[in-house]
């Protein structure tokens, strides 16, 4: 008897110590998620919405241990122009060739590749980030809480081919340049 209760004990231990390593994934809610993005010029700013189409989040017990998604880029609105005043012509520019392509690239990509443990709930994560069919590693912060998870990256256009308007490239733009990097804020909701 006495053996069958330390039998039952290990199971216990290892049945436990199994599933607190146990990987899960959750599915992010896409209708509920958010980004938003930030495109700052020399001569001012705009900022809009891109939907996003699906994604999740992988856990390891409770710490974040992957995550992958897909970017809507024939969603991008702007959000602080309106109607007949622009807003039309720079989502238009923008779904263009010579910025994202959302033609032919319908959708952009992040994949982690690492993730380490920054604080109690914040990690940074270098993941691929393709976009119009390039990838680039890109590094930021990710706060995950119950439900939710928040990140703020910090994107390079230039590294996509998405040139128009930049003083890397261009000599004599003057005040029509447009920096290199937009910032995207996410919103995760899972």
């Amino acid at each position: 008897m006495k053996q069958l209760k330390s039998i039952a004990l290990a199971l216990v231990v290892a049945l436990g110590t199994l599933s607190a390593t146990a990987q899960t994934t959750k599915k992010v809610d896409a209708a509920k998620s958010k980004i938003t993005w930030l495109g700052k010029k020399v001569t001012g700013q705009h900022e809009g919405t891109i939907a996003l189409k699906d994604g999740a989040l992988v856990f390891k017990g409770k710490k974040l241990a992957g995550g992958n998604f897909t970017v809507d880029m024939t969603s991008i609105t702007v959000t602080d122009l309106e109607a007949g005043r622009g807003k039309e012509k720079l989502e238009g520019h923008l779904k263009a060739d010579d910025f994202f392509g959302s033609d032919k690239f319908a959708t952009s990509k992040l994949v982690f590749k690492t993730i380490a443990a920054k604080s109690k709930d914040t990690y940074t994560v270098t993941a691929d980030l393709t976009i119009k069919d390039i990838t680039n590693p890109i590094t930021f912060d990710i706060v995950v809480n119950k439900n939710d998870a928040t990140a703020k990256l910090m994107i390079d256009r230039t590294k996509y081919d998405i040139k128009y308007g930049s003083k890397s490239f261009f000599d004599g733009i003057g005040d029509k340049a447009i920096y290199d990097e937009f910032e995207l804020n996410v919103n995760l909701k899972f």
